[in-house]
């Protein structure tokens, strides 16, 4: 038997357009609230209902675009069309969002302020457009006992968007730069972020080539009927068992119940750590900087562990770490006065936990559908998640003011261990880490 390789490079490749999207949602989330609230002087129920439409959007755009990537043909592919199409429009309209913000600062009148608003909104849904589509393109050319470990390099090149995004924004708008400035003209952040995302999808689309790459893999796969849960109906449609069904149905709820623990606290804990610990943003941002560190760090190995123990095993574990480590955050923070380096130490193990998490529930996920389906249920993926963050910032919120700040950290590890739970009864979608022939057809894909 032959063991399964995965081509590193193309993977880091098809990463791009992952990188793209997680250095544009990086600056959304930092910088359009300040422009809300610095320079429309909208408050903070109107900045936050704003705020919270791409999650709204999300649950119908990335659904929608995923099942219809899945029915487009074209010369450069399924998923390439929406891919270039999205980046281009939202290159386009993200920098047109700091000349109406300029041009408010100069001379405030309620028609900018409505233009402002309407372009964010195509803004949306440009970047809902192909989100779907471009995670949707690794399963496509990766076999399905490989795709643990192209999703953790397929998150690394998010993180690296991300992080990207920090340093070029760090150098630029230095706080000698900010402070104390009545209006910041934030012009040059999203041309440089509109140029990453430009040569990012610009290499994507030269190096990938999509049809060609697709096609061998789904060979590949035809070769490997045992991959395939799906089963032909009568008219000779492919469906799937109604057992996979039950467990794709468990594998979404325990999506959402884990991304309800997760963003409950990346949403609340900073104002968490004023409240009850009257502590200020740095030893908050700290602690999430911190876990989100330990992730990347864990991306890769924990990839490499999944091919060896099965996906399920890894995201249990997962769950156990993630809920044991916010009950410890309770204890932790309960009577504390400061951050202390214990809850950094935490904090590096919900990163490890949720990368445990994060890199194996997607390929669970696509790996109960045929190849034709990828994109479709890559949005039954976001849906789950999508749905969660919407409703776990209101449901932790109202909790918190109605019973107590301290309630947060329990709420949040009652959630992850649901999602434990929920995953007993997942009995499909798990890899298999060795085939059984033929896939020295793989290794010698071009590269």
């Amino acid at each position: 038997m032959n063991e399964v390789k995965l081509n590193n490079t193309r993977t880091f490749m098809v990463g791009l357009a992952f990188l793209s999207i997680c250095a544009f949602w990086q600056m959304y989330d930092n910088i359009v609230p300040l422009i809300l609230t610095n320079t429309f002087h909208l408050n903070e129920t109107f900045s936050g209902a704003i705020m919270a439409a791409d999650n709204i959007l999300a649950l119908f755009l990335l659904p929608f675009f995923g099942s219809l990537s899945d029915r487009t043909g074209t010369k450069i592919g399924r998923r390439m069309p929406f891919i270039l199409f999205g980046t281009g429009c939202a290159i386009i309209l993200m920098n047109i969002l700091p000349l109406l913000d300029n041009s408010y600062a100069a001379n405030p009148s309620p028609f900018k302020l409505i233009s402002f608003v309407i372009v964010l909104g195509l803004l949306l849904v440009a970047m809902g457009t192909y989100r779907s589509p471009a995670v949707a393109l690794m399963p496509d050319v990766t076999p399905k006992p490989l795709r643990s470990k192209a999703n953790a390099i397929i998150n690394l090149m998010g993180a690296l968007g991300g992080i990207i995004y920090l340093g070029v924004a760090a150098v630029t708008y230095p706080k000698a730069k900010t402070e104390g400035v009545a209006h910041v003209n934030y012009q040059l952040l999203f041309i440089v972020v509109a140029a990453i995302m430009f040569v990012a999808v610009a290499l994507l689309f030269l190096i990938i080539k999509e049809p060609k790459l697709a096609a061998e893999n789904k060979a590949l796969e035809e070769k490997h009927p045992e991959w395939n849960l799906a089963e032909e109906d009568a008219a000779g449609n492919e469906v799937l068992p109604p057992e996979v069904k039950k467990s794709l149905g468990f594998l979404l709820a325990s999506i959402a119940l884990w991304f309800i623990g997760y963003n409950g606290i990346t949403t609340w804990f900073t104002t968490y750590v004023s409240v009850v610990m009257g502590q200020g943003l740095g030893g908050a941002s700290t602690c999430l900087l911190i876990a989100t560190g330990g992730a990347i760090i864990s991306y890769i190995p924990i990839g490499i562990i999944a091919s060896k123990i099965g996906r399920k095993k890894t995201i249990m574990a997962g769950c156990v770490l993630l809920s044991v480590c916010f009950m410890l955050g309770y204890f932790l923070t309960k009577n504390a006065h400061g951050i202390t380096p214990v809850m950094f130490i935490v904090f590096a193990l919900v990163g490890l936990a949720w990368a445990a998490i994060n890199v194996n529930s997607l390929p669970m996920v696509v790996e109960m559908c045929k190849s034709s389906d990828v994109g479709k249920f890559t949005g039954y993926y976001y849906t789950a998640s999508m749905a969660a963050q919407v409703v776990t910032p209101i449901l932790a919120g109202f909790l918190m003011s109605n019973i107590n700040y301290l309630v947060l950290f329990p709420y949040s590890s009652v959630f992850v261990a649901l999602s434990f739970i929920t995953m007993l009864f997942v009995k499909f979608g798990d890899n298999k880490a060795v085939a059984k022939k033929g896939l020295e057809a793989f290794e010698d894909m071009d590269d």
